[in-house]
């Protein structure tokens, strides 16, 4: 199994990125799929997840912000990030879920300059 996200970067406040997780080796329709963030000297915590059926939550602080996609076709979730604030810098972590099966990928950094 594997996962990986990509589209990470520099950015300045108030541009976007979009954060790419696709997963091979698993069934991908059948797994929720989320996004979290760390940044540096903080836990990690929920940004936004997909379920299976298509279903989509977000944490408060970036809702009206943030959408997240999914793409079963492709194995692929989207995350596109808008109106970006120097607080949403951390590495960006996507997991896939399913029952007790839990994987996830190694990070990609988003780095919001002011």
């Amino acid at each position: 199994v594997q996962v990986v996200e990509s589209g990470g970067g520099l950015v300045q406040a108030g541009g976007s990125l979009r954060l790419s997780c696709v997963a091979s080796g698993i069934s991908f329709s059948n797994y929720a799929i989320a996004w979290y963030r760390q940044a540096p000297g903080k836990q990690r915590e929920w940004v936004a997840s997909v379920s299976s059926t298509g279903s989509t939550n977000c944490t408060d602080s970036v809702k009206g912000r943030f959408t997240i996609s999914r793409d079963n076709a492709k194995n692929t979730v989207n995350l596109q990030m808008n109106g970006l604030k120097p607080e949403d810098t951390a590495v960006y972590y996507c997991n896939a879920k399913l029952l007790w099966s839990l994987y996830w990928g190694q990070g990609t950094q988003v780095t919001v300059s002011s």
